[in-house]
């Protein structure tokens, strides 16, 4: 039963196009941030928001912006197209991210409202042509907004109405303070403004001087992560970097963990050595890495929410506190270059029913730990997270359980029960892998997956603009095979799983009977192979 005190979206005054569309999006009921913030938007406030990752604060300033645009062209004079609506983002893959959930808001007021994503530097040519045609709504990175107005595509000055700033707390960590304060010189003085942020810190104070006018700072009274009745958190202690490779192989091949599944490591260098050693086992899996092109880092997440891989492995370094500051002036890790500093997947980016999230590393920080987490168990769906810890890596792991059990005390990621001897006939197979993974191999797979997507991003962008589903047969998990890879890896034999868990890990599928008329033209051909068999079925022949 709903709770009578919930204002419900019917009850906001919403033009009937929008809640059809809500209504289509499965949305019974506003979350918390959308409810107190609508509201105070459509009343023309200017906001501060912080609610944490994955509550709805993109529809939150998306639905009032929709409904102000539209609620001017049918009520309001007669004007001019133009720009009215402008939404800032710290990366790439949240402006695509951003562009389709109002596009998706807007669906049955798409003749009335056009939205255009400039986030693309690539695109340069073509988003120029899709702005002189004035789009009520422009998305995109900092950069890239102050580079079209710089050029004279995009004019603001005299229309804009509406601005946000999402993941506020990001902009100026990705290095765009200057970009920002060199873009308000191209706005009018009087604007509304929404800042919406999953913490505050100095940078989104900076930002409220700098963009917002006498705010309604909204700070939700939750918590930073969902409940552990929708959220379990655990919290597995390995006795070194060889056992947690280990405990990762016995998860993922014997199935214990269903479902779609999120793996964050601290480097990329680390993401293609974990994908390269599940390769040696046939589990396959894609690396989000920034040094790929757009089109196919959305890609990947596009296949990922469509149930096509059901492993992904990220990286948070490129997008968390100082490492962004360091990366934007030429630091940062050093098998990371390269990396495009726009792209990142830990905050922002809208994984679907992802099932389970696996800290193979520690999470660098507290508030990294919360932002990997809040990947899973979002919109009322339940989430496992799983942080893999060395015994060295224990007094950080208290300052973030530190964080998580605020005053209350209680420890927060609970023991993983997990009986390590009971997989311990797996461990010759995993060494032989991992001594299989060097660092040449790593150099050789980077090098091999960014040639391929190249190819598939640039030479054939046309193509597939005009053949869709060709594109869905593009896959990113696929073998990279830079080192050997032994075929007899991926086979699990019956006797080294472990008794406990026989009735949980489904049977390995066995191979087909072939039909009498297939089976004789098969000896024709490999006779050899047939004796071969024969006398595996029948033992040696004795001799005469």
């Amino acid at each position: 039963m709903a709770d009578p005190e919930v204002l419900g979206f019917e009850h906001m005054g919403l033009d009937p196009r929008l809640l059809q569309a809500v209504a289509d999006l499965g949305w019974s009921r506003p979350t918390l941030i959308q409810e107190k913030a609508i509201p105070l938007a459509l009343e023309g406030k200017d906001l501060l928001a912080r609610a944490r990752t994955g509550s709805g604060k993109t529809a939150a300033y998306a639905i009032p912006m929709l409904q102000l645009l539209l609620h001017r062209k049918t009520t309001g004079p007669v004007v001019e197209q133009a720009v009215r609506g402008v939404v800032l983002v710290p990366t790439k893959e949240l402006a695509r991210q951003a562009q389709s959930m109002i596009q998706q808001l807007a669906a049955y007021c798409a003749r009335d409202i056009r939205v255009a994503n400039v986030s693309a530097a690539e695109d340069s040519a073509s988003q120029r042509a899709v702005l002189m045609e004035k789009p009520d709504i422009v998305v995109g990175t900092p950069s890239r907004v102050l580079n079209h107005l710089q050029q004279d595509s995009l004019r603001l000055r005299d229309s804009l109405e509406l601005l946000v700033m999402d993941e506020a707390d990001l902009l100026f960590s990705f290095g765009f303070e200057e970009e920002l304060k060199s873009l308000l010189c191209h706005l009018p003085r009087i604007y509304q403004a929404f800042l919406m942020s999953a913490t505050f810190n100095e940078d989104v104070q900076a930002l409220k001087e700098l963009v917002l006018h006498n705010p309604v700072t909204l700070k939700l009274q939750e918590s930073q992560l969902p409940g552990p009745e929708q959220l379990q958190q655990f919290q597995v202690v390995c006795a070194t970097e060889e056992d947690k490779f280990l405990l990762l192989f016995a998860l993922l091949k014997l199935a214990l963990i269903r479902g779609k599944a999120l793996l964050f490591v601290n480097t990329l260098e680390r993401s293609y050595r974990l994908r390269l050693f599940l390769e040696q086992f046939s589990i396959p899996t894609c690396v989000l890495n920034g040094e790929l092109p757009l089109r196919s880092r959305c890609h990947i997440i596009s296949q990922f929410n469509q149930g096509l891989y059901d492993c992904v492995i990220a990286t948070d370094a490129e997008v968390l506190g100082a490492s962004v500051r360091g990366k934007r002036r030429g630091k940062g890790h050093k098998g990371d270059r390269g990396s495009d500093p726009e792209a990142g997947v830990a905050r922002g980016i809208d994984f679907h029913h992802v099932c389970a999230v696996l800290n193979f590393d520690l999470p660098p920080s507290p508030e990294a730990y919360i932002h990997r987490a809040g990947r899973t168990a979002r919109a009322n769906n339940p989430g496992i997270v799983l942080t893999f810890v060395l015994p060295t890596e224990l007094p950080h792991l208290g300052k973030i359980e530190e964080l998580l059990g605020g005053d209350s005390g209680t420890p927060t990621l609970l023991p993983y029960q997990f009986r390590m001897e009971e997989i311990e006939g797996f461990r010759y197979r995993c060494r032989d892998a991992m001594r299989s993974v060097t660092k040449q191999g790593i150099r050789e797979a980077r090098l091999k997956e960014i040639k391929e997507e190249l190819l598939h991003s640039e030479r054939l962008k046309t193509y597939f603009e005009d053949n869709p589903r060709d594109l869905q047969l593009l896959r990113h998990d696929l073998p990279l095979h830079p080192a050997v890879v032994k075929p007899h890896l991926g086979h699990v034999p019956d006797y080294l799983v472990p008794p406990a868990l026989r009735g949980l890990v489904s049977p390995h599928k066995k191979r087909k009977k072939l039909s009498f008329k297939k089976a004789t033209k098969a000896k024709a051909r490999n006779p050899l192979r047939s004796f071969r068999h024969r006398g595996e079925r029948h033992g040696p022949a004795e001799p005469s």
